[in-house]
């Protein structure tokens, strides 16, 4: 008897171990994930603002800005003012030594009174000598000579006449003003020192520029400069004004590239761009660095795809096999096509095989397994959708056509988008990960023999 129970006690934990095996086997079954879905970010399609901003960096500079210079070398006796102070128009700056001035003025004085002297004398032979030859007393050589020998000395004494002008000039401008009101942003000499100057030579002794008026120069790369246009809105960040944010306009577009590299092969050229800045912040120097953000174009209620989601391909990719796995490459990515035209596109989720929506006509199934074989019930899959945008923002692009509202268009990851994706491919979505898969769970009781 004792036997028997024995033996009944071994069929039960026999068929109660079998029965947990296959439960364990069941919930794994249950909780594998499909190797073949490839797992992907989603984003509904929706009408949204875009805006196109292109960025670039530079300097604020006053818009309008005086380097102070003296016409003639001489000797600094005073400097009236320092750097920082405001100086109104006609305030007195600087003065020069006059003495070297006055002995340059009285020399060139000397030199007209010689030059007045010699017209006279060459005035006098000149009339005598055509008095002569009204005489037939004189000849022709002797004449044209006379009247050249005249010529020179008058043009001789209009140079001295000029240079006395300018030694005057000199001399007057000895005493060096204020030509605008503004603030003295250098003092570059100091008393004691000599002032070069000269018409090409001449050194800056004082800038005074209007920081009432400021505006930032950029370089904008030749790719961008021609979708920006005078009277742009601007937004400006300052480095020295965190978290503040200020506002211009563009108010010059350089017509002349400006090309720098450190070698032929990294040759960048960009165009010169200003920006009036409106209602100039307290505090602000020329020299600040500053980044500005011009707003080039605007759409309104438009269809709009995250950045990341466009993807450019060849014409007719959803032939071709992507990822590891059969007809595909040992490689990862794309078995390379034949030279195509490229085209822009997006994968849109679905939960049913099908064509591709190209020009707005349905393709037929390109495989021909395909057409016969029919999405599981709760699986989705991508369509490949060629796309046409528009303008971009820093994060989505205008969609032109190819795309309707709420159409679940594909996000990331980077690699599948742009590898791993392949029309109508198997996917899983976070909603999917939301919908936990149910489990359960089995107690097996076994009665102690007696």
């Amino acid at each position: 008897m004792a036997k028997s129970k024995l033996t009944k006690n071994k069929k039960w934990l026999i068929f109660g171990g079998g029965g947990v095996l296959m439960i364990v086997m069941i919930v794994a079954s249950l909780g594998k994930d499909d190797t073949d879905a490839i797992k992907v970010e989603t984003e509904k399609v929706s009408l949204q603002t875009v805006i196109h901003k292109v960025n670039a960096s530079g300097k604020i500079k006053p818009e309008t800005e005086v380097k102070i210079s003296a016409t003639s070398s001489a000797w600094i006796d005073t400097i009236t003012v320092n750097e920082g102070d405001h100086v109104v128009k006609g305030q007195h700056l600087i003065t020069l030594d006059r003495k070297q001035l006055l002995a340059n003025y009285n020399s060139t004085a000397s030199s007209v009174r010689s030059a007045e002297a010699r017209v006279k004398q060459e005035s006098a032979s000149k009339n005598r000598v055509e008095t002569m030859y009204e005489q037939n007393l004189a000849s022709d050589q002797e004449l044209e000579a006379v009247q050249a020998s005249y010529q020179i000395a008058k043009s001789s004494l209009e140079q001295a006449k000029s240079s006395l002008e300018s030694r005057k000039d000199d001399l007057d401008k000895a005493r060096i003003e204020a030509p605008q009101d503004g603030i003295v942003t250098a003092v570059n000499k100091e008393i004691g020192e000599m002032a070069v100057g000269g018409m090409f030579q001449a050194e800056i002794l004082m800038i005074i520029a209007d920081l009432n008026r400021m505006e930032v120069i950029v370089d904008v790369n030749e790719n961008d400069v021609v979708s920006v246009s005078i009277g742009d809105t601007t937004e400006i960040e300052i480095d020295a004004f965190q978290d503040t944010l200020f506002f211009g306009v563009v108010s010059e577009i350089a017509h002349m590239a400006q090309t720098s590299a450190m070698s032929s092969a990294e040759q960048v050229t960009n165009f010169e761009v200003k920006i009036r800045i409106i209602d100039v912040p307290d505090g602000i120097r020329p020299g600040m660095s500053a980044t500005a953000n011009i707003i080039t174009d605007k759409k309104d209620n438009v269809l709009a795809i995250p950045i990341q989601s466009l993807t450019v391909r060849p014409e007719g990719s959803e032939k071709m096999s992507y990822g590891k796995g059969k007809g595909s490459d040992k490689k990862d990515g794309p078995k390379k096509p034949k030279a195509k035209k490229m085209e822009e596109l997006v994968f849109i989720v679905s939960d049913k095989l099908s064509g591709v929506l190209r020009d707005g006509k349905l393709s037929e199934m390109d495989d021909k397994k395909g057409k016969k074989k029919k999405a599981s019930k709760d699986s989705k899959v991508v369509h490949i959708r060629p796309v046409k945008v528009g303008i971009s923002s820093e994060t989505h692009y205008e969609v032109l056509n190819g795309l309707s509202v709420g159409d679940e268009v594909v996000t990331g990851s980077y690699r599948a988008i742009s590898k791993d994706l392949a029309h109508n491919k198997a996917v899983t979505t976070d909603e999917d990960k939301k919908e936990e898969k149910k489990g359960f769970s089995v107690s097996i009781k076994t009665s102690k023999s007696e």
